[in-house]
């Protein structure tokens, strides 16, 4: 196997390469926020049938209140890193092989081996690869032809690497 492609220099592409890349390591804060918030929900719901409830309204009111900015915490770092990556726009390039993974962006370059990939995840616009827990580097499907996403999407396959969202 052997795909090479050309990345543009697309203003908006180093955006949807930090989108998503954060997203898999953001969306923990989702979670822990619709859980704050419910609790705080569920709090002030059952504070109203006691007399104490009074005093538990500051706890719900800081639960439901820590629950909406986590939540909110990850479309804002996504928001930034799309605002501030902009001014990253270089062309390059990847080109892929049995052994490894290469890239070129401006007049760096950097590659990694099959053998240290962990796993593939499989989002809309890009496979995000792992080396480790820690995703390294996408792989965007739509500067590919269909064919070559198709040879590259059996190879992870193959290697056992490929996993859902």
């Amino acid at each position: 196997m052997h795909i090479r492609f050309d990345v543009p220099a697309d203003p908006t592409y180093p955006g949807r390469v930090a989108a998503a890349l954060s997203s898999v390591r953001l969306r923990k804060y989702g979670y822990i926020g619709a859980v704050l918030a419910a609790v705080g929900a569920i709090g002030f719901a059952v504070s109203r049938g006691f007399a104490w409830g009074d005093r538990v309204v500051p706890l719900c009111t800081a639960l439901v209140v820590g629950g909406l900015l986590s939540m909110l915490y990850s479309p804002w770092v996504r928001l930034r890193a799309r605002r501030r990556s902009g001014r990253y726009a270089v062309a390059g390039a990847y080109d892929i092989t049995d052994d490894n993974i290469m890239m070129r962006s401006g007049s760096e370059s950097g590659g990694i081996a099959w053998d240290g990939v962990a796993q593939v995840r499989d989002t809309p616009d890009f496979w995000i690869v792992y080396v480790g827990r820690m995703p390294a580097t996408v792989i965007p499907r739509r500067l590919m032809s269909d064919e070559d996403a198709e040879t590259l999407r059996a190879h992870m396959a193959e290697r056992g690497l490929l996993r859902r969202r």
